[in-house]
């Protein structure tokens, strides 16, 4: 809880230089609804055996640093582009001392080895984040995905490209979204 904490406290902190979240999202209780309990509902839907993990487009750790912070027992690579706010994705892992790493290019240049779990909000529409996504999974790896009210429409349009086992939760912080744990996932053929 407190690495929680002083992670809540350096996003109001940088918030004020960069765009780490929405100004209107800026103040403490709203990290903590909107942002830091968005992404801990997460945490029941991490594949068991899981030790290794991406999360893409982290911005300001959202899910990623989040839960690094909860998982220690899980390596985190946190992929963002921005350097700004690559810089404080590093800043923060320094300070909470977490083993987590920031790779602070593109996805489609991302070179790792395969991951036993995938993360991402608010970053792509479900096609596209499942081309990012699939070249990053070990075998048997899982990706899960934080959506918004779109969510469905995005899954039967991937369904197009791919073929995936899906399951969907409701999220517990906003009634109109859905949080997607993937497994199975390969191109249509």
């Amino acid at each position: 809880m407190v690495r929680l904490e002083a992670y809540s406290a350096l996003i109001l902190r940088w918030t004020a230089r960069i765009n780490l979240v929405s100004r209107k999202d800026a103040g403490a209780a709203d990290i903590w609804n909107r942002h830091i309990l968005d992404s801990l509902q997460l945490l029941p839907l991490i594949p068991q055996g899981a030790f290794r993990a991406a999360d893409l487009g982290s911005g300001g750790g959202l899910p990623g640093l989040v839960l690094a912070i909860a998982r220690p027992d899980i390596s985190f690579t946190l992929i963002e582009s921005d350097r700004r706010k690559a810089a404080f994705l590093q800043t923060a892992i320094a300070e909470l001392k977490l083993a987590a790493t920031v790779l602070p290019v593109r996805i489609e240049q991302v070179r790792l080895d395969p991951v036993e779990l995938v993360t991402a909000r608010a970053l792509a529409p479900l096609p596209e984040l499942l081309g990012y996504a699939a070249p990053l999974l070990a075998p048997g790896g899982k990706c899960v995905l934080l959506k918004g009210r779109s969510a469905m429409a995005e899954l039967t349009a991937a369904c197009e490209n791919w073929h995936m086992n899906a399951e969907h939760v409701p999220s517990l912080t906003d009634p109109g979204a859905m949080i997607f744990r993937i497994s199975e996932l390969r191109r249509a053929t």
